[in-house]
């Protein structure tokens, strides 16, 4: 892995000196956080923009949501959802990945300036993905992905969360790199919240370092997900609405940048652009030895 502050980086993409923001705009009517708020293109493209000046490095792109228990949609609606989207932001000079399972969508939103594909499913859910982003030369996020989430959360037993996530991962980069797309454009997730309960998310989250073993750039997506909502909520209460889990998001924006994180992805850009700034400024405190010597008067210590 290409060394960038220890949290390698991602040949094709700008380099950043800390843990990026990714932005996410979902053109979607039925996104789990924002609920069809930003569906119309021009509303989508405003709303990227305005993630950038937020702080948002990059902004990804998705007009499927994939929420346990919704329904794909079809590959005409799904194209006429992102491409224009894609396009009026990447004409603007934003950084554009396009968060999509099919190939004909990859396809058309590179060819529209998308700079990054973002597949859940890492390439499975559709076998053309792989050679589609190899002839591309665009980098890759291969996610940790045990099948659609249609009818629940399949699949989600596990013996040892972390080495689990951690092996079928390896595996899944082992096929993307045979398939043609070169290390140093992999990137990894760990898949928080599918197939996945609170626990699994949260001991996933203590662990990053395992996922950093693998060695590939590592993207943290925690953004209003119901791990937090859970968190927040404490034993026998309900847990708060996704939009009122943003701080709980920057918390995690944090921890992740501390632990080593290439990017996370957030819905609310603002408190994560900040969290992310703060940890590079404690590392490089750290780095540089400017902590207090044994002399140094009580209060300084």
């Amino acid at each position: 892995m290409s060394k960038q502050n220890g949290r390698g980086r991602v040949a094709g993409l700008p380099e950043w000196d800390r843990c990026a923001v990714m932005g996410v705009v979902n053109v979607t009517p039925d996104s789990f956080s924002d609920g069809g708020r930003f569906f119309d293109t021009t509303a989508a493209v405003k709303h990227g923009l305005h993630l950038v000046t937020e702080g948002a490095d990059l902004v990804d792109v998705g007009g499927e949501s994939t929420r346990p228990g919704a329904t794909r949609v079809d590959e005409a609606e799904e194209l006429k959802r992102v491409v224009p989207v894609v396009r009026g932001l990447a004409s603007e000079g934003v950084t554009v990945s396009v968060d999509t399972m099919r190939a004909s969508v990859a396809a058309q939103a590179l060819a529209a300036g998308a700079a990054l594909v973002n597949d859940v499913s890492g390439g499975l859910a559709d076998p053309a993905m792989i050679p589609v982003v190899a002839e591309s030369g665009a980098p890759f996020v291969v996610m940790h992905w045990r099948g659609f989430l249609e009818g629940g959360n399949v699949k989600g037993v596990y013996d040892d969360v972390v080495t689990e996530v951690a092996d079928e991962l390896h595996a899944r980069v082992e096929a993307v790199l045979a398939g043609g797309i070169s290390p140093d454009r992999v990137v990894v997730d760990p898949g928080l919240g599918f197939s996945k309960d609170a626990e699994h998310d949260l001991v996933l989250l203590a662990h990053l370092d395992r996922l950093l073993g693998l060695g590939h750039p590592l993207l943290v997506a925690a953004s209003r997900k119901r791990f937090l909502g859970r968190v927040l909520a404490g034993p026998g209460s309900a847990p708060p609405p996704a939009r009122e889990r943003d701080a709980a998001t920057a918390a995690v924006s944090a921890l992740a940048a501390h632990a080593g994180a290439w990017a996370v992805r957030v819905h609310e850009v603002r408190a994560t652009a900040d969290a992310v700034r703060v940890a590079r400024a404690v590392e490089q405190a750290r780095t540089e030895g400017n902590a207090p010597g044994p002399d140094a008067p009580e209060g300084a210590r």
